[in-house]
């Protein structure tokens, strides 16, 4: 899928009848880009411990550090995600878990939700859709990150973005969607974007791009708390150094983050 295929370049999601569903864009005071410049929540929908601060730990970084309320909830436990022989499911919940948390609190998430699904279980369910569609509604986030559903990765990457997609557009805005969140006193709320992360190419797909380069330490600090998935502390850095500098030597140094935003009429 390319933008000569027809991806694009700016998604909105409307009720009004007379705009073209895909592509039409939202006047920008009505989207988190128009709106005063205040702190923002953020929240961010991951599908393994790791996958927010690979994906996007520069700019999760960034933006805590510009005071905005950055959340991270992770759908799955992570259960599944290791060569070693001698691992346990169960040994590795209790690994991930604080590994994600202690790489959250470098980056500057204030808070980060586990949901109780097993890694490799996803599946675009009612159950599965109304966990995110609560954690919208009590967060009220004015951005949500999540996986792109649209290129081929993992299959809890898809799912995740797919429901996430679908949870926060309608299911999260309106009421009669999961009215027992409303006797919890967890009303609907709209959300104003989602930025996709993952999968996106160097063909025009990603219309956000973030400037990471002064958080760079930052990332790496988180990604090599993730010991159980990358090795040795030491040898993540400098895998991800040389990464860095290999993609740089054609560009102009800095480091940066790519999304694909999808606009909401709030």
């Amino acid at each position: 899928m390319n933008q000569s295929a027809g991806f694009p370049k700016t998604w909105t999601h409307t009720h009004d009848p007379f705009r073209v569903f895909y592509g039409d864009p939202i006047p920008q005071e009505e989207t988190i880009s128009g709106m005063a410049d205040t702190p923002k929540t953020i929240l961010i929908f991951a599908a393994h411990p790791d996958d927010c601060d690979v994906a996007c730990g520069g700019s999760s970084a960034k933006w805590a550090s510009q005071g905005h309320r950055v959340i991270l909830c992770v759908a799955t436990n992570g259960e599944k995600g290791s060569e070693d022989p001698e691992m346990t499911p169960e040994r590795l919940v209790q690994i991930r878990e604080p590994e994600q948390r202690e790489a959250a609190a470098i980056m500057g998430i204030q808070e980060v939700i586990f949901l109780p699904n097993r890694d490799g279980t996803l599946e675009d369910t009612y159950e599965f859709r109304g966990q995110i569609v609560r954690l919208i509604r009590k967060y009220r986030p004015d951005r949500v990150l999540t996986h792109n559903p649209y290129r081929w990765q993992h299959r809890d990457h898809r799912m995740t973005g797919r429901v996430t997609l679908d949870a926060a557009y309608p299911y999260a805005r309106d009421r009669l969607h999961y009215p027992e969140l409303e006797g919890e006193g967890i009303t609907p709320h709209k959300v104003a974007e989602v930025y996709l992360f993952g999968g996106l190419g160097d063909d025009g797909e990603a219309d956000v791009e973030e400037d990471i380069t002064e958080f760079a330490e930052t990332k790496l600090k988180a990604l090599a708390c993730h010991v159980s998935q990358f090795g040795p502390a030491e040898e993540v850095r400098k895998r991800w150094r040389a990464r860095w500098e290999e993609r740089s030597k054609n560009g102009d140094g800095r480091l940066t983050e790519h999304f694909k935003r999808v606009e909401f009429r709030v």
